[in-house]
């Protein structure tokens, strides 16, 4: 199973979000590859529109989850979401530790360790961000918990292009090894991933994590074609 997830981080508006939601919940519905299970289909929408979102995918195989959460289940925490409202709602997924986080807002190593503790205390999936394999060793430690690490070099991000083939083959298939012998997980690429990636790093990652090149629905569907004739040649 192939797994593609899509962060919208904060570009779409409430209208546009509904709009991409209900198309793409529309292509999920009719895509051969997302119907039979072959590939697997998540959504990170901005905070606000997580309950609509859940809505428009209800039926759908496609899964939807958080940009973010908080460390703590409940409190005076002023502005956070908590893990648990997380899981009352119906996500199964939460994004921790993304480039921009430690960026832009100061988290480090040991605030994406107490995130995973979170999402796994509460039900939910981490997908954690890392830019090298060091970064997932220090936030995971030796568990058997599920976890979906998405490799994004901080250095691709935002760019016109992915890291080079080679470099991302390298490094996810250092992930693979290094995550089969501590965790239950899976590894995807990010960084500026598009169209025509997946076919070149299919026997060492697990799938992709989407951002502006999935704003398009047109452009998802070329990716899901691409992912449906990898596990086809798999088989």
């Amino acid at each position: 199973m192939l797994t593609i997830g899509i962060s919208l981080k904060m570009y779409f508006g409430q209208r546009r979000t509904v709009d991409w939601c209900r198309a793409v919940a529309g292509l999920a519905a009719r895509h051969p590859a997302v119907a039979s299970g072959a590939v697997e289909l998540f959504v990170l929408p901005a905070a606000p529109m997580i309950a609509p979102v859940l809505g428009i995918f209800a039926g759908t195989p496609v899964h939807v989850g958080a940009q973010n959460l908080s460390s703590e289940d409940s409190g005076a925490f002023t502005g956070e979401v908590s893990g648990a409202l997380l899981q009352e709602m119906g996500c199964r997924y939460a994004e921790v530790n993304h480039a921009e986080r430690r960026r832009l807002f100061g988290e480090d190593d040991s605030t994406a360790a107490a995130k995973v503790a979170a999402c796994w205390r509460n039900g939910l999936i981490p997908v954690l961000c890392v830019g090298e394999p060091a970064e997932a060793s220090e936030i995971l430690g030796n568990t058997r918990n599920p976890v979906i690490l998405a490799y994004e070099p901080h250095w691709a991000i935002g760019q016109a292009e992915p890291a080079p083939v080679q470099h991302i083959r390298m490094v996810t298939s250092g992930l693979r090894r290094w995550l089969s012998t501590r965790n239950n997980g899976r590894v995807i690429y990010g960084g500026s991933a598009g169209p025509g990636l997946l076919t070149s790093i299919s026997d060492s990652a697990d799938g992709l994590f989407l951002g502006r090149f999935a704003h398009d629905p047109a452009a998802l569907a070329a990716i899901l074609d691409e992912a449906e004739a990898v596990t086809c040649l798999s088989v």
